[in-house]
């Protein structure tokens, strides 16, 4: 039986090799303009750094996927501090971590949401004789839960161009705070915190006292951890050796660009002597730490002031982005390198940020169609012969954004014929290769390659586990169901199917005015009604059972009809 509603929780899409009938081969050239980011790589050379603190050891996994492990030596026992992108990496961390000390892991630690920093913490949980604790920001399972939910698709897909993922090994230089992501080589290991906090939590774990504060930044739910006796603070994700992602080209929600900086003024009040980032290499000497502290948080208020200066002054994002800079005596520290995110993307998402997507210009508040457009820029240059000579002209010229847009107005006129594609393929590799920031070199080569059929989306790796499920919360399920819910299909207004688990938890699904409505409660008035485990039902969602199997093994008994209530899913496809 085929998945009803396939919801996979992996960050990324497995693309497939594929045979292409395309003769146009894909080359990527070695550029000049990369040598600042090949070099940048040294930044992450994968290694375990020991250090000796006032209050202990601490180790520091570098280089092991995107983001850094830290381990910190207790008396009887150690914690973790962010538990890698996946499982596999996790593995290769903990046998170095335990050449070094080999006391068990009472406590993992995550600094935020993102799968870089908990996708390998089940890893930990499964090696251990009891379950570390495992704790976070109260907000931290609200973001995880949504990004493997509702948004799972559409960031997928982003994320797999933004980190060049399906691309060959040898075309990836890096990926600006690590080498690669390597959350495709195993099962997610995400395991739900049990101990949360809102602003400080403050607690001794092994003879570590720890100092836990909330500090927005690159996400919402950021903190960072203070080690008063060690003198060592580890502030997550915001800060490292790299022009910081005031906003991601991945996608995400609006970053709090003023608390960004709030935060880090806040960590320098603790004056630490050894600073241990998520991404990139540590910064030790009190003096060093504050200087970096400094210069990064005033790169990110100057971006911040100076787009609102010229906000309130009139101006449209596309022209605030062409006019700020920073200036040079803070553009050329090497913390502010644009390896990862860049001045441009930033001012546009703090426009957005305050004032949302219109521009303020009235010619773009109700814009032409796509292909309205293009029809009329194909009339200004004289029909869609002289639009495609345009084009072709553009990439003899090197002028390679200019053919980006012109193809996309022949795309739009459905007329995205070989040579078109071929001509796109090139601008893209083009503009890629010599791009010195990693997220566009990577987005733009994917995009290529995709084009070529090098690549095809053609399966999702499944990386969804049971072990998995019982981190994911039911509610969740049901979001998704909601959001994938087709309202071309044929469904009478008003039917109902109610769900009644044995936790306790009851749900319905209501198709009223083309919406799948979901409640907390059953009145009674069910055309269906499915009784079953939790966890029977989200291997049901999420392809790891066939809903015939578990109806005829009796894991899901469906009061009605069975075949009706397996119609009911295909709507969900």
């Amino acid at each position: 039986m085929n998945k009803f509603l396939i919801i996979s929780f992996s960050l990324l899409f497995l693309y497939s090799c594929a045979e292409t009938d395309n003769d146009f081969n894909i080359n990527i050239p070695s550029t000049s303009e990369v040598e600042t980011l090949i070099e940048h790589s040294k930044e992450f050379e994968k290694t375990v750094l020991s250090y000796d603190t006032p209050g202990g050891k601490i180790h520091f996994a570098i280089g092991f996927g995107i983001a850094n492990s830290i381990m910190v030596e207790g008396e009887n026992g150690n914690i973790i501090i962010d538990a890698a992108d996946s499982v596999y990496e996790a593995e290769q961390i903990y046998s170095l971590f335990s050449e070094k000390n080999n006391n068990p892991i009472k406590a993992i630690i995550y600094t935020h949401n993102h799968g870089d920093h908990t996708f390998g913490a089940a890893y930990y949980v499964k090696s251990q004789n009891e379950k570390p604790q495992i704790i976070a920001h109260e907000d931290t399972d609200y973001y995880v839960q949504r990004i493997m939910g509702i948004l799972n698709p559409i960031i997928t897909s982003r994320s797999t161009r933004m980190f060049g993922t399906s691309l060959p090994e040898k075309d990836v230089i890096n990926v600006g705070i690590g080498p690669n992501l390597s959350v495709s080589k195993s099962p997610t290991g995400y395991v739900r915190p049990d101990t949360t906090f809102s602003d400080i939590l403050k607690l001794n774990i092994e003879g570590i006292e720890l100092e836990l504060y909330h500090a927005p930044g690159e996400t919402n739910d950021q903190i960072f951890v203070w080690l008063p006796k060690h003198k060592a603070l580890m502030p997550g994700d915001n800060i490292y050796k790299t022009f910081p992602n005031l906003y991601t080209i991945r996608g995400t929600t609006h970053r709090d660009v003023k608390g960004w900086i709030d935060s880090i003024d806040h960590m320098k009040t603790f004056e630490p002597e050894y600073l241990f980032p998520s991404h990139t290499k540590p910064i030790i000497g009190k003096e060093t730490i504050q200087d970096a502290l400094n210069i990064y948080r005033d790169a990110i208020q100057y971006i911040h002031d100076q787009t609102i200066r010229l906000m309130n002054q009139g101006l449209y994002p596309d022209e605030i982005a062409d006019i700020v800079k920073l200036p040079k005596e803070i553009a050329e520290s090497p913390y502010l390198y644009e390896f990862y995110g860049t001045v441009r993307w930033s001012v546009k998402s703090i426009f957005n940020g305050y004032l949302g997507w219109f521009s303020g210009n009235p010619s773009e508040l109700d814009p032409l169609s796509r292909r309205e457009k293009a029809l009329r820029i194909s009339d200004l240059a004289g029909g869609n012969d002289m639009l495609l000579e345009k084009l072709r002209f553009a990439v003899k010229e090197k002028d390679m954004q200019w053919a980006l847009e012109l193809s996309d107005y022949l795309i739009s006129l459905d007329l995205f014929t070989d040579e078109v594609k071929e001509l796109r393929i090139e601008a893209l590799i083009y503009e890629g290769s010599r791009s010195s920031n990693p997220n566009k070199r990577n987005y733009f080569l994917t995009s290529a390659f995709e084009l070529n059929g090098i690549v095809e989306d053609i399966s999702l790796l499944d990386r969804t586990s049971e072990d998995l499920l019982h981190h994911i919360s039911i509610d969740t399920l049901f979001d998704v169901l909601s959001t994938r819910f087709n309202p071309e299909e044929e469904f009478d207004n008003n039917y109902k199917v109610c769900f009644s688990f044995s936790s306790g938890i009851q749900k319905n699904i209501t198709i009223r005015n083309k919406v799948a409505v979901i409640s907390n409660n059953i009145d009674g008035n069910c055309d269906l009604k499915i009784i079953s485990e939790e966890i029977e039902f989200k291997k049901t969602l999420t392809g790891l059972s066939s809903p015939v199997a578990q109806i005829a093994s009796g894991d899901l008994i469906v009061e009605g009809s069975s075949s009706e209530f397996l119609i009911f899913l295909s709507k969900f496809r």
